[in-house]
């Protein structure tokens, strides 16, 4: 088995992707709902600090901070997988490996994550979270997609409402 090595920083900043299982699908925005309770529901009891958030049909890219004397980002992922995928109906293929593990067929099994170093690496990665729905073909325009973070970031002024831009696409992106 793989030994899988996270980086446990007690009230660190991550950035992190989360991906269904099965990459065409589009549970995550047709459930969105239950995706936000799920979310709410794991971070009022495990509270961190959401510096960025976007929902794409087939994966989620987030950044969190954590309180001080905390570290276990994997919990919290473990508990909205858990409860997005009990809101969900029960219609999943699920192998008997993941049956035998009582795992649910939606998500894959784990999650990238990266520690933010500094301010330009924070940047970076709150902009590859705005700009990632327009990446992938979804919108031309950031400000188009809704289920982001960047119309918080807009009603707080932190970024204009027309950040980026129109963008023509050329070509397909694939991921």
């Amino acid at each position: 088995m793989p030994n899988y090595r996270r980086a446990f920083v007690p009230g660190g900043c991550s950035f992190f992707t989360v991906n269904l299982l099965e990459r065409r699908q589009t549970l995550l925005v047709d459930h969105i709902a239950a995706l936000r309770e799920a979310t709410a529901k794991t971070l009022h009891n495990r509270p961190c600090t959401i510096d960025a958030f976007v929902v794409l049909p087939d994966h989620l890219h987030a950044i969190w901070t954590l309180p001080p004397d905390d570290s276990d980002f994997s919990i919290r992922w473990r508990l909205i997988k858990s409860y997005f995928s009990r809101a969900l109906p029960k219609r999943e293929r699920i192998s008997d490996i993941r049956a035998a593990r009582n795992e649910p067929g939606i998500w894959q099994r784990r999650f990238w994550e990266h520690v933010i170093r500094d301010e330009a690496d924070y940047a970076r990665h709150v902009e590859y979270c705005y700009i990632n729905p327009l990446k992938h073909g979804l919108v031309t325009r950031v400000r188009d997609w809704p289920h982001s973070s960047f119309h918080r970031d807009v009603r707080a002024g932190i970024v204009p409402g027309d950040w980026a831009g129109e963008i023509e696409q050329s070509g397909t992106y694939r991921s």
